[in-house]
């Protein structure tokens, strides 16, 4: 068990069918090693697929439907990547706006994607002028959204954690937490 920094907090992992499997796993355990509550939250209801090493992998249970949420009851947000799982999402205008409300005007609580996951942000048009990596075939995308992109493993924004790929998940998880134990950031 970790010290508990996040006792309390209560975070929303935005998947649906086709996330990278240790994306979701691996940020999931960290929040709840240091007291964090999480939900999986999906555009759908019962269990939702893992990609893993280019196939199929577990089915995990969604915790709460998105019709069934708002930002407002969560102090962060985790997007994972693969291919497909922000792909779907992002064509669901329920999950896009999920995503913007997590950002506003004066503070923004939170947020954390990694690998493809950042193209929820891209959709939601919250890049302009932010640092961030991703999973380098996405890094046009980002751009035309108005990022600043970087080639690092993980890159912070008021806020804001981004990373490329499975390989930086332990900088990931360590940044993420940080970042939701400092809680709404100025935007």
């Amino acid at each position: 068990m970790g010290k508990e920094r996040l006792k309390g907090k209560r975070v929303a992992i935005l998947a649906t069918d086709g996330f990278e499997e240790s994306e979701l796993c691996e940020p999931m355990e960290a929040i709840k090693s240091e007291g964090g509550i999480v939900d999986i939250v999906s555009i759908k209801s019962g269990d939702i697929k893992a990609w893993k090493d280019g196939n199929w992998s577990q089915t995990y249970k969604v915790n709460k439907e998105l019709s069934e949420v708002s930002a407002q009851e969560y102090d962060g947000l985790v997007l994972p990547g693969g291919v497909i799982n922000p792909d779907l999402l992002r064509k669901n205008s329920s999950a896009v706006s999920f995503v913007k409300d997590f950002f506003n005007s004066e503070k923004q609580k939170p947020v954390a994607a990694i690998c493809h996951g950042p193209w929820m942000l891209a959709e939601a048009n919250v890049m302009r002028d932010r640092s961030v990596t991703s999973y380098d075939s996405i890094k046009t995308d980002l751009l035309n959204a108005g990022a600043k992109w970087k080639d690092m493993e993980v890159v912070v924004d008021k806020g804001l954690v981004t990373s490329r790929s499975p390989d930086d998940l332990p900088v990931f998880c360590n940044k993420l937490i940080e970042e939701m134990c400092e809680g709404t950031h100025q935007y």
